[in-house]
């Protein structure tokens, strides 16, 4: 069946055209950072899915153009996964479908004002749903949610501080929906317009009247990144240019400083040397070093299972204070294999994880020692990826955390759009909390962002070798997103639920569900009468 539908005549152009038309968003995203291009990036998708000639049709579309938007927002994965891209984002590209399928039923035919204020609903609900299916961790996390591609845009960090990435999926897609209905629904024109004025106002009011976070001082903080020596040296070659780096900022007077993920690569409790160095480095810059070990730890030393962790571990003048906090969620394929038994061959088509790295079980937040100039903080540490999950900086905040530091590398995707990606994630964690975000890369694109999720300095790019400091400014209160979480995804699947509820209802009333009816073609036919 799926082989007729894609070489049928009039259906083959479709197949082929629904790839390129869902992988139009990625251009939104960094590097290419065209925020505005989001708005109108998913008309032509919707256009065409509302033209199939059947939900079978639609669903294919939906999945062909879902797998061609990971082709494109993932294509910097090719380096390390190789040809095993392809079917991920075919499976991946299989949770549009659904998708497709309500465009059709909402859009297609012809569309009256009932229908098309439905659809401003629905069509936002059911993107997010996909969204939030493809956000579990082992399906590769919430990296590039359409949301996200507003990290530059201070009036959308507003809006998130309310309802977090979420809420500026939902209103993408709806303007999205409101451009397609005036390009191919005359009849549908008034609540389209009605939809597009109702995002800028309730943009717009969110912007002008809901209060920002509460300015309460500055923090001094200095980022270390090794650069893209980090790429080709050795363990210990990377700690000793982290060491050099550090030992300049001696005299700056510093509250924190943060080095990148893997900058160290053995655990110090088995080299109390590297430990002793890097209290000794404390000592000298005045300020204690959130650090991070990539190393093997025995059972003794973890207290459970044997391995290798990733953990933040912070170091004052008299070493290692005791905080420490182990990534809980790897990067699946990155640091651990997914079903090894079934999936360990990737590893031998790409540069996959040779062994599993172990995840940590709990969320820390960390107490500066008195090291830090007097200045009372609390700091909630992120590993790598975790900075693109909304669920996790929101936790750390309502423990406490007063700074957000994620710890990353992108060493392998060097060169590609993934540093400035994950760096534009640590403005919607600040705006989402309120709460300012460092983000300290091994090889760059390191970046601070205030709680507004204002840019703070300038970023370290990834051909720095070098330590920065940044006057970070520090807020207090609670934003609403802090307080109330993800509420826009229960209102989509409220909306959802209700949707199908009807279609159901009306399905056990009226027999089988009403199809889209069809558009008039042109004028009535004239009947002659003898």
């Amino acid at each position: 069946m799926l082989t007729a539908m894609l070489t049928d005549r009039p259906g083959w152009w479709r197949a082929a055209a629904a790839v390129p038309a869902g992988a139009l968003p990625a251009l939104a995203f960094p590097a290419p950072a065209l925020w505005w291009f989001a708005y109108i990036a998913l008309v032509p998708w919707m256009l065409l899915l509302r033209t199939a000639a059947g939900g079978r049709r639609a669903a294919l579309e939906g999945w062909l153009g879902g797998a061609g938007f990971i082709l494109a927002v993932h294509h910097w994965l090719l380096p390390s996964l190789h040809l095993f891209l392809f079917p991920l984002a075919a499976l991946l590209g299989a949770l549009w479908a659904p998708w497709g399928l309500l465009v059709r039923r909402l859009l297609g035919g012809a569309v009256g004002p009932g229908r098309a204020g439905a659809a401003l609903v629905l069509v936002p609900a059911g993107w997010l749903l996909s969204e939030l299916v493809r956000s579990w961790q082992g399906l590769g996390g919430p990296w590039g949610l359409l949301g996200a591609s507003q990290w530059q845009v201070p009036p959308a960090l507003r809006l998130a501080s309310v309802g977090g990435v979420w809420l500026l999926s939902l209103l993408i897609v709806a303007v999205n929906c409101a451009l397609a209905l005036l390009v191919a629904a005359p009849s549908g024109r008034i609540p389209a317009a009605a939809g597009v004025t109702g995002c800028a106002v309730l943009t717009g009011a969110v912007w002008l009247w809901l209060p920002g976070p509460a300015p309460s001082g500055e923090l001094r903080v200095a980022v270390v990144q090794v650069g893209p020596r980090a790429i080709t040296e050795s363990a210990e070659q990377r700690f000793a240019t982290g060491e050099r780096l550090t030992r300049r900022l001696a005299g700056r007077r510093l509250d924190l400083v943060v080095w990148g993920e893997s900058s160290v690569g053995s655990d110090l409790a088995a080299r109390p040397d590297l430990a002793r160095r890097l209290a000794d480095l404390s000592a000298a810059v005045g300020a204690p070093l959130l650090v991070n070990v990539d190393a093997r730890r025995t059972a003794a030393q973890t207290g459970g299972a044997p391995g290798i962790y990733k953990s933040a571990v912070l170091v004052g003048p008299g070493g290692p204070t005791g905080d420490r906090y182990d990534k809980m969620r790897l990067v699946p394929f990155g640091e651990y294999i997914p079903a090894r038994s079934l999936l360990g061959w990737v590893t031998s088509a790409g540069k996959a994880a040779a062994e599993d790295r172990r995840p940590g079980t709990a969320p820390v937040v960390m107490d500066l020692p008195a090291a830090a100039g007097g200045t009372a903080l609390r700091i909630g540490p992120l590993v790598c990826f975790e900075s693109a999950f909304p669920d996790m900086s929101r936790h750390l905040t309502r423990e406490g955390a007063a700074l957000l530091v994620d710890q990353s590398s992108t060493a392998t995707f060097q060169d590609g759009w993934a540093p400035a990606q994950h760096a534009s994630l640590g403005a919607l964690r600040a705006a989402e909390n309120g709460r300012p975000v460092v983000h300290a890369t091994l090889t760059g694109i390191s970046a601070v962002h205030g709680p507004s999720g204002e840019p703070v300095g300038e970023p370290l790019p990834g051909s720095a070798s070098a330590a920065r400091v940044y006057g970070v400014p520090r807020a207090t209160g609670t934003t609403f997103y802090v307080r109330f979480g993800d509420w826009p995804v229960s209102a989509a699947l409220g909306a959802l639920a209700l949707f199908c509820a009807a279609e159901g209802v009306r399905g056990l009333r009226g027999g089988p569900l009403r199809r889209p009816a069809a558009e008039p073609t042109g004028p009535p036919a004239r009947t002659a009468r003898g």
